[in-house]
């Protein structure tokens, strides 16, 4: 990559404020060095880090890496053989080593998509017992403990009885009325480790001792009695023992990580890793930025890019007094060249956005090479070996170039380094000579590139480069916008036409004399002129239809939101359609269950009744069988009783009947709809003003108000049914005792298993098989729990292996 060229893009700002979000110092170092990579493959993998990063970041604390500045230093001396490290620098060591252990822990235990990560935390061994060896010896301050040894603690506390043996001595000097008199001050002091006096320059005599020297002034000496002299050395001879064991425990404490270079380099290798990817990551949630896809087409499109140095954000990080301190976000930029499109000339006014344009392409495309994140709302970009600029003033009086001098110069040395594919970034092409010669260089230049195959963009105001731009395929022209009134620039960038240079109507603005300006007008020629008048009605006319998209872009969004809310709307109503007609549903079975189970009980006590009769008639002599008297009444309580039933359920389901448009009276054939229910369901039976429904197999009674009819009648009525209730008790051989159900549903099972426990009751028949199968379990465990609380069954069990095992359930019914 060529070095100009990020130094034209302040490539090494954005470095800086990266490298600011280091957590390590070896993070920090690597990130200063951060460039773009050229192989397509590396490229995606720095990018897919990235956005594991930014995932990771989004869900989950930040990374809780803790180095300590000196961490390079420190590793070095490790290095060293038999050197011990500082304590306090063990403990720092210790603590950073901890965090890399937490941090990759953390993120071994996430769930979610992040191979990379993972793989790096997967490469982190444990210091746990050198960690844990440091913090057992070494308290936070950076004190070795008395414990960290025997020794240690033997020799400290033999150290602080001598230092209470000797403090009680030297205060009997001062207490004694002999002697602290010789005194200058009550007080101990210390000279070159050693417990002295202070004693009176006129007395030195008066205590026996040894002199270890005076105060500045000479009127005080420091004296230490011959009474201490034995006890001073055995403290410093203590102090020397104690040196050397805490110098001993330190090296050991060194040597349990010193023992382990290759684990403890991959511990480091991981940490910079990690720290270099949540760099990045968080340099992307500071720009807002988005992950760009890498094309290999040649594609490098920018929708709504912004220079990442314009983001107040990003300039609040930079220690930079003499930058510029915007009060907002720059205004939004589209950069596209799309093939067949190679070349992008970007016309314009002056200060209007041509420069920051051609920047924020080029920096972009080095972003994403880094393996960082763009601010931009979409991002395209090709992988490009080679990017070249030729952006602002390069002059030299001692190299004896010009500006054009300086232009032709780094242009040439562009064309003799480039390599495929390549990006050339060219400012103001043509500049600083003739326009007209300049021009058909600029021409040439962007044409002899083009044909190379590199992806151009250029700036200019040359009206040779805009017709080329017009009149030649695979060149697109792009004009920066401005205010028709006051000729401020919008800073939008508009494609399809070459914008106006307004050089006089910019120098107006900025406040030349007027006079001036009246008679540059007078000095352009007819040509000019005409052209002049050309470019500024086009651009009224692509402002015009610019606002006509924006107006069917705003009606289309809002077209779009209608359709999204009036699909949601429906969607809403179609659930709680579904959910009312499935808690209906449910409720209809609970229903039907609930009158199953009275019918069932009403059966049985008639079976009773009728079991009773017949035994009291065959006591009776003649009679074999029951009178008609008591058949009778038994059949009529028997009515009494189901038609008590029906009514008693008919008034528990049916609410009150809703008004609603009135139509002709139901008939039987009709498919209907039950007002309060809101089910749909066929009239079977018409009787005066009540009817019977038929919903799913089941029926229903419902008065003939409550019916609004959506079919047409049918052409014939059924002929009507009777149903003749038989009391005597069936054959037992005619209930095989046995039902299989295996291919129905649940709710087909349920209803063939109601008409097989009346069946069997009626046939006396008590122990029952139902093979329903294996299957997913769910149709056995609906016919155990139906059966399990159903009134007429006792007992429900699997089948041993020997019956079927758990393909069968067996039932044993009441006596």
């Amino acid at each position: 990559m060529n070095p100009g060229a990020l130094r034209s893009l302040e490539w090494d700002q954005i470095v800086e404020v990266v490298s600011g979000f280091a957590l390590t110092p070896a993070g920090a170092a690597l990130l200063a060095e951060l460039e773009p990579q050229l192989d397509h493959h590396r490229v995606a993998q720095l990018l897919a880090a990235t956005t594991e990063g930014v995932k990771y970041l989004d869900a989950n604390p930040p990374f809780a890496l803790n180095a300590p500045a000196d961490l390079e230093a420190l590793v070095a001396a490790l290095a060293v053989e038999g050197r011990a490290l500082e304590s306090l620098r063990l403990v720092a060591f210790a603590d950073f080593l901890d965090s890399v252990s937490l941090t990759c822990a953390t993120i071994r235990r996430i769930s979610g998509p992040f191979p990379t990560l993972k793989t790096i935390a997967e490469g982190c061994v444990s210091f746990k017992s050198q960690i844990d060896d440091v913090r057992r010896q070494i308290d936070p301050s950076g004190e070795v403990s008395d414990s960290a040894s025997p020794e240690l603690g033997r020799l400290r506390t033999q150290l602080r009885k001598q230092r209470t043996r000797l403090r009680s001595t030297l205060e009997s000097y001062l207490r004694g009325k002999d002697t602290s008199r010789y005194l200058q001050d009550q007080v101990v002091s210390d000279r070159d480790g050693r417990y002295v006096l202070v004693v009176k320059a006129e007395h030195r005599t008066a205590i026996p001792g040894i002199i270890h020297g005076s105060s500045g002034s000479g009127a005080s000496l420091y004296l230490e009695p011959l009474s201490t002299v034995e006890i001073n050395n055995e403290i410093v001879a203590i102090e020397q023992e104690e040196r050397e064991e805490v110098h001993r425990i330190l090296r050991a404490l060194t040597d349990g990580f010193r023992a382990r270079p290759v684990e403890l380099r991959q511990v480091l290798d991981a940490a910079t890793e990690l720290d270099v990817i949540q760099a990045k990551a968080r340099f992307s949630h500071l720009v807002s930025g988005v992950a760009p896809t890498l094309s290999t087409d040649g594609r490098l499109e920018l929708r709504a890019a912004r220079h990442p140095l314009l983001i107040p954000a990003v300039i609040a990080r930079l220690d930079d007094a003499g930058r510029e301190k915007p009060s907002r976000d720059p205004v939004p930029v589209d950069v596209l060249v799309i093939p067949p499109t190679t070349v992008l000339l970007i016309t314009g006014p002056n200060t209007g956005g041509k420069t920051v344009a051609l920047k924020t392409a080029g920096l972009l495309a080095v972003m994403a090479q880094a393996g960082l994140f763009l601010p931009a709302a979409d991002a395209r970009v090709p992988v490009f070996r080679s990017i070249f600029a030729d952006i602002g003033d390069e002059q030299s009086i001692a190299a004896s170039l010009s500006t054009y001098s300086s232009h032709i110069t780094n242009i040439a040395a562009m064309d003799r380094s480039l390599a495929l594919p390549a990006l050339v970034l060219l400012d103001e092409l043509g500049a600083g000579t003739d326009p007209l010669e300049g021009g058909a260089l600029g021409v040439a230049i962007i044409e002899h590139f083009r044909s190379r195959g590199a992806v151009v963009i250029s700036t200019t105001h040359y009206d040779a480069l805009k017709t080329y731009a017009a009149t030649t395929s695979g060149v697109t022209a792009a004009g920066f916008g401005f205010t028709p009134d006051t000729f401020e620039p919008t800073y939008h960038i508009q494609y399809g036409s070459p914008g106006r240079s307004l050089a006089l109507e910019m120098a107006a603005r900025l406040g030349m004399n007027p006079g001036i300006i009246s008679a540059a007008r007078r000095n352009l020629s007819e040509r000019e002129a005409q052209l002049a008048e050309h470019l500024a009605k086009v651009d009224s006319d692509l402002r015009a239809l610019e606002h006509e998209r924006r107006l069917v872009r705003r009606e289309r969004e809002a077209l779009t939101e209608a359709d999204v809310r009036a699909r949601s709307r429906e969607d809403a109503l179609r659930q709680r359609e579904d959910t009312f007609k499935q808690k209906l549903n449910e409720k209809l079975d609970e229903r039907l269950r609930e009158a199953r189970a009275e019918i069932d009980s009403v059966v049985g006590q008639l079976k009773q009744q009728a079991a009773a009769m017949t035994e009291a008639a065959a006591k009776r002599p003649g009679e074999i069988v029951a009178s008609t008297g008591d058949t009778g009444r038994l059949r009529s309580d028997a009515r009494a009783s189901v038609d008590a039933l029906a009514d008693k359920f008919r008034r528990d389901q049916l609410p009150a009947p809703i008004p609603h448009t009135p139509t002709r009276a139901a008939v039987v054939g009709d498919r209907v709809v039950i007002s309060g229910l809101g089910v749909e369901g066929t009239v079977v039976l018409v009787h005066e003003r009540d009817a019977e429904i038929e919903v799913r197999g089941k029926r229903f009674r419902a008065h003939t108000g409550e019916l609004r009819v959506l079919d047409a009648p049918a052409r014939s009525e059924p002929a009507p049914v009777r149903v003749n209730v038989q009391l005597q008790p069936r054959e037992r051989a005619s209930v095989s005792g046995e039902l299989v159900l295996v291919g129905h549903t649940v709710d087909q099972a349920i209803d063939r298993i109601e008409k097989f426990l009346d069946e069997s009751l009626l046939g006396e028949q008590r122990t029952l098989r139902l093979i329903h199968g294996f299957g997913t379990g769910r149709l056995r465990e609906a016919v155990f729990e139906y059966l399990h609380k159903h009134p007429l069954v006792t007992h429900v069990r699997t089948a041993s292996p020997e019956e079927g095992g758990g393909g069968v359930t067996i039932a044993e019914l009441k006596d």
